[in-house]
C-alpha cells in the first residue's frame, strides 16, 4: 500500500510525514491551485547543482541559486519547483529541521541529497537515523530514457548495471534513495513509490509536454499556537 495520500485540494501527503502535528508538507499537481502561501514560501533560482541554501526566516521568496533549502526556523515554507526532477523533503523529527530538494539528473549526480542530510548534522545536529524522507512524483524508471554520455555517470550509484556505456533508463528515485541510505537513513524511513510525472496526466512533464509550467512541493514547521 503506497504511503502517498492524494487530498481534496490535489495535493500528494505522505502518511508518515502527515503523523507529525508540528509539521507541513504536500506535493503539488497540475490541479492544485491557490497553494503554497506565497506570502510564506522560501524558494530558490534552481540551477541543477549540489548547492544547499539555509533559510534563517528573514527573508522570502527566492533567496539565491541553489538547489535544495534546510531550516529549522518555524513559520516559513521551503519550497522547490519540479517538472520531472525528482523532488525531496527530510524532517528531522527530533530537532525539528527540514530540508527541500530538487534532484534532476545532475544533482542526482552530484549527490545533493546526501549533502542535505550532511548540512542538516553540520548546521542542527541532525542524526540520520532521525531523520524521515519522502521522493515525491517525478519521471520514472519506467519512461527516464537517457544516453550514454549520462548513463555513464550512475555508475557509482548503480554498480550492478552494464548497460550504463549506452541508452540507457535510469531511475532517479531509486538513485536517490540509495543515496540517502548511503548517507544514514534507515531504508525503512525513505518513502518512494510516488506516480510517474510523464505516464500520469495529472502532473506536470517537461518531457511530455515541453510545458514552462512546474509543480510546488514544500514543507514546513509551524508556529506554536
Amino acid at each position: 500500500m503506497s504511503v502517498f495520500e492524494i487530498d481534496s485540494h490535489h495535493i500528494y501527503r505522505v502518511a508518515p510525514l502527515a503523523r507529525l502535528s508540528w509539521l507541513e508538507h504536500g506535493f503539488g499537481t497540475r490541479h492544485t491551485r491557490a497553494w503554497p502561501a506565497r506570502e510564506r514560501l522560501v524558494a530558490l533560482h534552481q540551477i541543477h547543482s549540489d548547492r544547499i541554501l539555509t533559510a534563517d526566516g528573514t527573508a522570502r521568496g527566492r533567496i539565491g541559486e541553489g538547489d535544495g533549502l534546510i531550516t529549522n526556523r518555524a513559520g516559513i515554507l521551503l519550497g522547490v519547483r519540479t517538472a520531472d526532477c525528482p523532488p525531496i523533503l527530510i524532517v528531522d523529527e527530533r530537532r525539528r529541521a527540514v530540508s527541500a530538494i530538487h534532484a534532476g539528473w545532475r544533482g542526482a549526480v552530484a549527490g545533493i541529497a546526501a549533502r542535505a542530510v550532511e548540512r542538516l548534522a553540520s548546521e542542527f545536529g541532525s542524526r540520520p537515523e532521525d531523520l524521515l524522507a519522502a521522493i515525491g512524483p517525478s519521471i520514472g524508471g519506467c519512461c527516464y530514457q537517457v544516453g550514454p554520455e549520462v548513463a555513464s555517470q550512475f555508475r557509482g550509484i548503480f554498480p550492478e548495471r552494464g548497460d550504463l556505456d549506452r541508452k540507457s533508463r535510469i531511475d532517479l528515485s531509486e538513485a536517490i534513495r540509495r543515496q540517502l541510505v548511503t548517507a544514514g537513513i534507515p531504508r525503512e524511513r525513505i518513502f518512494a513509490g510516488a506516480p510517474c510525472t510523464l505516464c500520469d496526466p495529472d502532473f506536470h512533464s517537461f518531457r511530455r509536454d515541453r510545458t514552462e509550467e512546474r509543480m510546488y512541493s514544500v514543507i514546513g514547521i509551524r508556529e506554536a499556537v
